[in-house]
């Protein structure tokens, strides 16, 4: 471990100082102004966010998506002041009116930051620990996006390396996320990300001895990081000559992913609120900050003071970024002259363009053919890996089954790495049994770009995924959780393993588009059109789950409409075999369709006009005009069944009063699949059942 270096290169003025302590006044302000909010981190943490933004980051204040830029998270989102008086500060946009509408309606500084609200925000965070993972999956993209354009370059010289810079908080670290996050970059020596923690002992039920008495450094160098502390200056406030050291002994460590201990006394120098829990959460009051004030030499009766030289000297982010950026582009257009098809490519990928032919290489299975839908997206995986170079992803160990190996001839693992394969700009991600981390670095890899990545688990465990999963339909961000085993039809591991709620509790998180095929060939065309929807733009994008079968399912002829989230599979027929009105409808997804099609067989046999209406997703469906979405649904037709191995509760706004949903509304039990099928009702017969009484309740 490291101790503050006695050298340093840092300037650092009275100025300097002088914008230190206008941030704390500031984030004292704010907070009293509104009457909620957390003051005491933002003026702790005001050296060490002055440093990061003033002295050591690259960045361009009037470029916020420079893609040369460093990126910044905040992973303790609820000091969202920390970085919004900074941004105010460097340039962004925000101005001293924004900091005074803090945490009020239509403002542009909400409680917690939000990506796409405001300029400079890289990420939503709030729920601890998720930033430090979505760091973690930024330095991996980083990487990735490396070996995609300049993999020669030695290490320091290409346009593309750029450094991931993190504040997190004791609660960030108390997290389990930040600890699967943590491990897998120590493992993946990620050593373009640096992570400081703000060491203030302090949560909501006081000192953190109450929870926590782990060395916490040790940790982090059993993980494989580089681990630093910072001293406190004498008067126990951070020093800025020790952070900018660090932080730059943190950045010529190449090898390793960085950690920085600094401890800070929260809400510093408040004369009775430092090192207080009150402190974190709470308003100070107003005679705190007018003492406040005082103590650090500001009118105690002016509220929101900047003086002019302070403004002016921080604007001065400004012209660093212009200089910076305009040396960063002298290197790119270097690179762009020595590398044209590459330079062609990035053009093509940034701009979130596919490359032409790639919907040629989609497969096409043979009807009739029993295939599970997960071995039918691995087909489609390992067909696109071929074209499509910037999709990359994988699985949290289970890539034998979730079918998620894009290439089995390389992964994603750091240089020396002894196993077969291991490439630093591999294409196989090997996220290890980490499925919230996983699911949260994925949504930073999305928010860094160049990229599209998808990963895989089984369905069960969304459960562990959920915090991460609702952030990435939050931020509308186009990742692809690929969720196996998706039913009761995973058969004898049992009700542990079985999902029975998930998907009517996934399909409630707002923005998040579950999708699940009937069969292969729709599998192809739904991963066709997810591909299709991927988009950078903030409002636009949107996440999607594939839910995939174990279990081998009929295939039937390729429809397109399947984009459309549901469609008339197979229509009702009049005893001539003609076309004819419907008299029932029979909804289903992913493995029951197939009892829907049994079923309509049976009820057509019967002299039953029966259609079967595949709907692999109910959010895709909704996104139709009423005219199609009547046209698969005729309103006129109150004779309905929709079948699904989970609970129905997704179901009834398309059954009716007079319907019926065959569906599991209790968990599983371990045996074969056939078996519980059989056992849970879930047949073809028992669907026509269904239909019989719903034709009973519509004549009556």
């Amino acid at each position: 471990m490291s101790t503050k270096p006695t050298t340093t290169d840092l300037q650092w003025t009275e100025l300097d100082q002088r914008a230190v302590d206008t941030v704390r006044v500031l984030a004292a302000d704010a907070v009293q102004k509104v009457g909620n909010g957390h003051p005491g981190t933002a003026m702790s943490l005001a050296p060490a966010a002055y440093t990061l933004f003033q002295k050591v980051m690259r960045h361009d204040p009037a470029d916020a998506d420079w893609t040369g830029r460093d990126r910044f998270v905040l992973s303790a989102g609820h000091t969202s002041l920390t970085l919004y008086i900074q941004l105010y500060l460097a340039g962004y946009g925000l101005e001293l009116d924004d900091l005074k509408a803090f945490r009020t309606w239509g403002s542009k500084t909400p409680g917690h930051p939000e990506y796409g609200h405001t300029t400079g925000v890289e990420t939503t965070t709030g729920p601890l620990g998720q930033g430090v993972a979505n760091a973690v999956g930024m330095a991996m993209a980083a990487r990735y996006e490396r070996g995609l354009f300049d993999p020669e370059a030695a290490p320091g010289t290409s346009p593309f390396d750029h450094m991931v810079w993190a504040i997190a908080g004791d609660g960030c670290l108390q997290e389990g996320i930040s600890a699967e996050a943590s491990s897998l970059a120590g493992h993946q020596k990620l050593g373009n990300l640096v992570l400081l923690w703000d060491d203030n002992h302090i949560s909501i039920e006081g000192d953190t001895e109450t929870a926590v008495s782990e060395d916490t450094l040790k940790r982090y160098e059993a993980y494989g990081w580089h681990v630093q502390r910072v001293a406190q200056l004498p008067n126990g406030d951070l020093d800025p000559a020790g952070l900018y050291d660090a932080l730059q002994a943190a950045k010529a460590e190449t090898g390793r992913p960085s950690f920085i201990a600094a401890r800070s006394i929260i809400a510093w120098p408040a004369p009775h609120a430092q090192n207080t829990e009150a402190s974190h959460g709470s308003a100070l009051g107003d005679d705190e900050v007018a003492a406040t004030k005082k103590v650090l030499g500001f009118d105690p009766e002016k509220t929101f003071e900047v003086s002019e030289e302070v403004i002016s000297h921080t604007r001065e982010a400004l012209d660093r970024g212009r200089e910076a950026k305009a040396e960063w582009e002298k290197k790119f257009a270097a690179w762009r002259t020595a590398n044209p098809e590459r330079a062609a490519e990035f053009d093509r990928i940034s701009a979130g363009e596919l490359p032409a032919g790639w919907e040629d290489k989609l497969p096409v299975f043979e009807p009739g053919k029993a295939v599970a839908t997960r071995a039918a997206s691995g087909k489609v995986l390992q067909a696109l890996g071929e074209i499509i170079p910037e999709l990359w992803g994988g699985s949290a160990d289970l890539a034998g089954s979730n079918n998620t190996t894009i290439d089995k001839t390389s992964s994603f693992l750091p240089a020396g790495n002894p196993l077969p394969g291991a490439d630093p700009y591999g294409r196989t991600i090997h996220f290890g049994i980490r499925e919230h981390a996983m699911a949260a670095a994925m949504n930073g890899i999305a928010l860094h770009g160049n990229t599209r990545i998808y990963g895989g688990t089984f369905l069960v465990f969304s459960d562990y995924m959920r915090n991460a999963v609702r952030l990435s339909a939050l931020m509308h961000l186009p990742v692809t959780y690929v969720w196996t085993h998706d039913s009761i039809g995973l058969g004898e591991d049992g009700p542990t393993h079985q999902p029975v709620e998930h998907l009517a509790s996934l399909r409630a998180i707002p923005g998040l588009n579950i999708v699940r095929p009937a069969d292969a060939n729709e599998t192809s065309i739904v991963w066709r059109e997810i591909l299709r929807r991927y988009t950078k733009v903030f409002g636009k994008g949107a996440p999607h789950g594939l839910a995939l079968t174990r279990q081998g399912v009929p295939t039937y002829e390729a429809n397109e409409d399947a984009a459309k989230g549901g469609y008339v599979l197979f229509d009702s027929e009049g005893t001539d075999g003609q076309s004819a009105e419907p008299q029932v409808l029979l909804i289903g997804t992913g493995s029951e369709v197939h009892l829907a099609v049994e079923a309509r067989e049976e009820l057509q046999a019967a002299g039953i006009p029966t259609r079967v209406v595949s709907m692999p997703s109910v959010e895709w469906f909704e996104e139709q005009d009423q005219a199609y979405k009547d046209s698969v649904l005729p309103p006129s037709v109150k004779a309905r069944v929709a079948v699904e191995a989970g609970i129905g509760l997704t179901w009834h706004r398309y059954v009716g009063d007079a319907g019926r949903i065959v569906s599991l509304e209790h968990f599983g039990a371990s045996a074969d699949a056939k078996v519980l099928f059989r056992e849970f009702g879930f047949t073809g017969e028992h669907v026509a059942a269904a239909a019989r009484e719903s034709l009973a309740d519509v004549t009556r």
